[in-house]
This record gives C-alpha cells, sequence and structure tokens, in this order.
C-alpha cells in the first residue's frame, strides 16, 4: 500500500510541478534568475518532503507550492514594471571585454576568473581573447561574445535609456553625464519619459521612443 501512495504522489506532484512550470514561464535552467532558482529548490524540497511523509496530507505542500508560484509570478511582473527591481532582482550585465581589453576590475567584482572567461571562450570556439572585441556576462552568467571583424573593431551597442530609466554605468563608460543627456534629449524635442530605448554606438546616440515600439 506504502508503494501505491508514493506512486501516487510522485504522479501528482510531477503534473502539478509541470503545470506549475508553464504558468510561470519558459525559462531554460541557465536563464534562471534567483528569484526563479529559489522557487525552483523550495518546490523540489516541498514536493520530495510530502513523498516521504506519507501519513501527512498532501495539501501540506501543495498549497505552499501554489503559493511559491503565485509569489513568483507577482515579483516578475513588477520587476516587468520596475527596471530598479529587476536590477535589484536579476543584477545587470557586466562588460567582461571591452574593445578588446579585459576589465580586470569587473572580473574581480564579479568574482569572475581568468580560467572562467577562457572556459566559456572555448565553449564558443574561440581560441584566443585576441579574437574578441566585446564579451558581457549576462545575469544568467552566460557569456555573449562580439568577435572582431577582420582588423576592424566592432561598435557594441551600449545602453543609455531602458524603459525611462537611464544607465548611469553606462553615461560613466562614455565619459557623459546625466546633463549631457538631458541637453541632448531637449535638443530632440523630446523627454526621458518618451523613451522605450536609448543605446550609444560609433559616438552617437540612437533612440526608440514608446510610441515607436506601441504602434
Amino acid at each position: 500500500m506504502e508503494y501505491v501512495v508514493v506512486l501516487e504522489r510522485t504522479f501528482l506532484f510531477y503534473i502539478l510541478i509541470t503545470i506549475l512550470y508553464r504558468f510561470m514561464g519558459k525559462r531554460e535552467v541557465g536563464q534562471l534568475g534567483i528569484v526563479d532558482l529559489i522557487v525552483s529548490i523550495l518546490i523540489a524540497e516541498l514536493a520530495a518532503m510530502s513523498i516521504d511523509k506519507r501519513e501527512e496530507s498532501v495539501l501540506l505542500s501543495i498549497i505552499p507550492i501554489v503559493a511559491l508560484v503565485l509569489i513568483q509570478v507577482g515579483v516578475a511582473y513588477y520587476s516587468l514594471k520596475n527596471s530598479k527591481a529587476r536590477e535589484t532582482l536579476d543584477g545587470v550585465p557586466s562588460v567582461i571585454i571591452k574593445r578588446g581589453i579585459i576589465n580586470f576590475k569587473e572580473m574581480v567584482k564579479q568574482r569572475y576568473n581568468i580560467d572562467d572567461l577562457l572556459t566559456q571562450l572555448r565553449e564558443q570556439h574561440i581560441r584566443s581573447i585576441e579574437e574578441v572585441d566585446y564579451a558581457i556576462l549576462e545575469t544568467s552568467g552566460n557569456l555573449s561574445v562580439f568577435k572582431k571583424q577582420g582588423d576592424l573593431s566592432t561598435e557594441y551597442p551600449m545602453p543609455i535609456i531602458l524603459d525611462g530609466e537611464i544607465m548611469e554605468d553606462t553615461l560613466k563608460q562614455i565619459g557623459r553625464n546625466r546633463n549631457w543627456l538631458e541637453k541632448y534629449l531637449k535638443d530632440e524635442k523630446t523627454s526621458i519619459d518618451d523613451i522605450f530605448y536609448a543605446f550609444y554606438r560609433k559616438k552617437k546616440l540612437f533612440l526608440i521612443k514608446h510610441s515607436d515600439v506601441e504602434k
């Protein structure tokens, strides 16, 4: 009888967790944020405890699992609307290599060593750092790489405004400040609130307005 109960609970949690994960959204394991990872671990623990403690009601595990999923969905929706919350929960991408030069200060900050860098470059079939123009460590832990094109260095589009929020770190990297940005927008007869996305490339600022996205 105990074996039947174990099989029934295993099958029940398999179906339930599959449905709940589809509800939370499609993301690969390597793309899970901190909140997603915590929720995944807790769900796995609660399911395992319920299967192991057969004498207790299965609802004692199902209720907190559903509550965790609802919390995760609520946090995900809030962070979608609030870039500050999104940065706090998921972090921001880090530029590890810029124009062929390794940013060791950023590597130390992210606790990312040269072996990690070389390993991820090899995984993308890149033999030498000299082949790399830009390398960005994403919030998922994956490394996005832009290779040099011949002898010319490509220009990585650096985000200045994301959904109405100014990226202060990017302004510092390009040697600009908020006053410069506000003056530029004023000359363009627009404001920060009107901008959905703005990026800096080849010493030019490119603007995409909310009205352009909503069309």
